[in-house]
């Protein structure tokens, strides 16, 4: 278990440090090339750059402390370090949203305009070029771990490609004086970052209120214990979870002449059964006599 998670905890700080780089990178050109040409639409997306760094720190950060094993105050891992850090992410992101959104609207109101040129151009196809490598490389690496800081991470990325062709499309426009766009594109960048914040903060939330196993699985997992010819019944069976995966406590019913040994055999049998299945970190196994 401890080797599992020191791999894990490796993936995703790989996949931390790539991101600041990449971002990092993005945000400098964005930034100084947004400022010079007055494009409200680019300078919100060097913001949108500015927050991706914040987020690799914290995949970075959150994938060295979730990978840490159990110990004597922390039974069962630090998983959820993940998700705590996902939350932070969320609202700093939906904090950068409203304030794109302001400056946006304040351009439409005002009617700013921006000086075109081809490097706003390239600025731009640059980012998609290397917003669209993060993305194959985090999704990869996720999809692989079924790690919530690393899917994030590369749903941002191919979201942001889309935000940087909205871009492209808006200094377009710049090009023949209709500045207009410029502003809405921005307005709509901060919609787009405010929808996703709201996604990553409600799942980061309903893990940390240790949200149970869908009833699907549930259903499966009841079966699996039935099959074991020493069970009468399924008293109940509920989970709770420690970061990616779950704790399952289940209470049957056996035969109340059974030994005190046969019964804890029947329980430890359903615990193997259990523990086959990936996302269940440990299961609780309480007997009763019918």
């Amino acid at each position: 278990m401890d080797s599992e998670l020191e791999k894990r905890g490796k993936e995703t700080m790989k996949v931390g440090i790539a991101g600041i780089a990449g971002n990092t990178m993005l945000f400098i050109m964005k930034f100084f090339i947004a400022l010079s040409s007055n494009s409200q639409s680019l300078l919100a997306d060097s913001i949108n750059s500015a927050t991706d760094i914040f987020s690799s720190v914290m995949t970075l950060i959150g994938g060295k402390v979730s990978s840490e094993p159990s110990d004597e105050g922390h039974n069962y891992g630090h998983g959820k370090a993940e998700y705590i850090f996902s939350l932070i992410i969320s609202i700093v992101m939906a904090y950068l949203a409203i304030k794109i959104a302001v400056e946006g609207t304040q351009s439409l109101i005002y009617k700013n305009e921006f000086s075109f040129s081809y490097l706003l151009v390239l600025i731009c196809i640059i980012t998609i070029v290397v917003k669209c490598c993060l993305f194959i490389y985090s999704k990869k690496i996720g999809k692989k771990s079924e790690n919530i800081l690393i899917l994030a991470n590369a749903q941002d990325h191919i979201n942001d490609v889309w935000t940087t062709t909205a871009v492209l499309v808006g200094i377009a426009f710049g090009k023949f004086g209709i500045y207009f766009v410029d502003g809405l594109v921005a307005i709509l960048i901060a919609m787009k970052i405010l929808v996703e914040a709201i996604k990553i903060f409600m799942e980061s939330y309903n893990v940390l209120l240790d949200s149970s196993m869908n009833n699907e699985t549930l259903e499966k997992l009841k079966e699996i214990v039935k099959q074991n010819e020493a069970v009468d019944h399924v008293d109940r069976i509920t989970s709770k979870s420690v970061g990616n995966k779950y704790i399952v406590i289940v209470k049957i019913s056996v035969d109340g002449n059974m030994t005190v040994n046969d019964s804890h055999k029947v329980a430890g049998k359903i615990k193997a059964d259990l523990l086959q299945e990936k996302s269940i970190y440990d299961v609780v196994v309480h007997v009763n006599p019918v």
